[in-house]
């Protein structure tokens, strides 16, 4: 068998992996290219495989970058099956309309820059109807199922912790009469998680490929993240008399901070103050949520038994309709406002941030990765909390920022917790990887990852004892 990177090699988007197996050509994710505006645009089209030629996709879990292109390939042909666990299949089903229909309404903004230069147009890499006819390949299995997925190959997904439905995609692969071991983790969850379950040992494999979002550093303990939070929510809703604006993925990290505010809401902590979960997209993934509950961990078990709902409280509202969104700029009472996309790239939060980011009453609250290129990663930037800080200086109304193509002068205060991350740091993913006997494993790949977290996290590896690490570029093949 061989295994060839074609994406999120030395990036952190756009896993792919294309796994050959005799005849059979099996990708591990199909994800989309993000944080680089239309940049991603070509990236994304060049698949570096014909799409009718694969018979399967194995999908670890539903976020964009790792199932953002399946529409995309059936488009160009794609007629194999897709397989995931249910609750991904439930994901994907709202997460990639969703992207079809904000590629629509970016596709329409760019194209209008361009008529005016008498530049080509571009056209969206896949419509509505492709991201919901594809949804008819999808095929599910339950976690710890042994599945044959085709001869000499079997797969068995167990629990990544990472999300709703995560999974490592465990395969066993029989090859002239000789079997090899694949693992490959998707992304790796957290140890604890306020919703989710944590992490579950995976089979012992022979070759491992393995994430590296935050292979170099080091997450807060849960308990600082929500004293931290509480703190953020008093300084800019009470003393500040502002609004506190939070960039978040719709699905996970929405859901998590809203269980944590239901939380404080319910022991009498939260400011009496509206909190706005601005995204159709968390709406209905919350109501996903709700569907999977018993899926959750054991503390939401506890909470809901005096809590039907841990995802709703008295001040909390959920909007879909974009008028009611259009308000909320005007509107100039303390609010806490919840809205996608979490690296500020896109959808309505990004139109918020545009609104507010002059007014010295708002925070600005980043709470998970954002990759370099991202809006979100040049704010952090300016406020010298990213990784790649340009001259800080603390008077930040010196500083401005482009935003829909107009220049912001950056007056907001810019915070940032990442302990809300859906992603271990390099501690607790090697505390996590040594389920394994390190000893069995002949290889390991690091993947998604930019190349410097891949390569600090290289160096952990070794240190904990593990041998025979590569971090491939993208294109790179090797038979195994």
């Amino acid at each position: 068998m061989t295994i060839q990177f074609l994406g999120a090699a030395q990036q952190v988007t756009g896993s792919k992996h294309l796994l050959c197996v005799g005849r059979r050509k099996i990708l591990l994710d199909c994800g989309m290219y993000q944080g680089k505006g239309m940049e991603t645009d070509q990236m994304n089209r060049d698949l570096g495989f014909e799409p009718s030629n694969i018979d399967y996709i194995v999908l670890t879990h539903a976020h964009i970058d790792h199932s953002g292109l399946i529409p995309y390939l059936y488009k160009k042909g794609f007629r194999g099956t897709v397989v995931c666990t249910p609750a991904t299949k439930d994901l994907c089903s709202i997460m990639l309309l969703d992207t079809a229909y904000i590629q629509a309404l970016d596709i329409k903004w760019y194209n209008q820059k361009q008529r005016k230069k008498h530049l080509p147009v571009a056209d969206v890499l896949y419509d509505a109807q492709q991201a919901k006819r594809c949804m008819r390949l999808f095929k599910t299995i339950d976690y710890d199922r042994d599945f044959l997925l085709c001869e000499g190959v079997r797969l068995k997904f167990t629990n990544s912790g990472h999300m709703l439905g995560s999974a490592v995609a465990n395969f066993t692969i029989t090859e002239f009469g000789e079997t090899k071991r694949l693992a490959y983790t998707g992304d790796i969850g957290r140890p604890y998680s306020h919703i989710l379950h944590s992490p579950e040992p995976f089979p012992q494999c022979d070759y491992l490929i393995c994430e590296s979002t935050y292979g170099n550093r080091l997450h807060d303990r849960q308990e600082v993240i929500e004293n931290e939070l509480l703190e953020i929510v008093r300084d800019t809703c009470v003393n500040k008399k502002g609004k506190l604006i939070i960039p978040s993925f719709s699905v996970g990290r929405t859901q998590e901070i809203v269980y944590v505010l239901n939380n404080l809401y319910n022991a009498g902590f939260l400011p009496v103050v509206d909190v706005y979960v601005d995204s159709p997209l968390s709406v209905n993934a919350t109501e996903i949520f709700r569907q999977y509950t018993d899926s959750l961990n054991d503390e939401v078990q506890e909470v809901i038994k005096h809590d039907p709902d841990p995802f709703g409280f008295n001040t909390l509202h959920y909007i879909t309709d974009i008028r009611d969104s259009k308000r909320l700029n005007s509107d100039k009472k303390p609010a806490i406002i919840i809205s996608a996309s979490g690296m500020l790239e896109a959808g309505r939060v990004k139109h918020h941030v545009a609104n507010h980011i002059e007014d010295p009453k708002t925070t600005i609250l980043i709470v998970g990765y954002c990759t370099p290129t991202s809006l979100g990663a040049r704010l952090l930037n300016l406020a010298g909390l990213g990784d790649n800080p340009r001259v800080f200086i603390k008077d930040r109304t010196e500083h401005t920022i482009s935003i829909f193509g107009q220049e912001h002068k950056v007056r907001a205060d810019i915070r940032k917790i990442e302990g809300f991350s859906g992603h271990g740091d390099y501690k607790e993913m090697i505390d996590y990887l040594h389920c394994q006997d390190i000893t069995q494993i002949k290889h390991t790949f690091i993947v998604h990852g930019e190349k410097e977290a891949a390569e600090i996290y290289k160096d952990h590896l070794y240190e904990a004892g593990f041998r025979g690490i590569t971090i491939p570029e993208k294109g790179y093949s090797i038979e195994l």
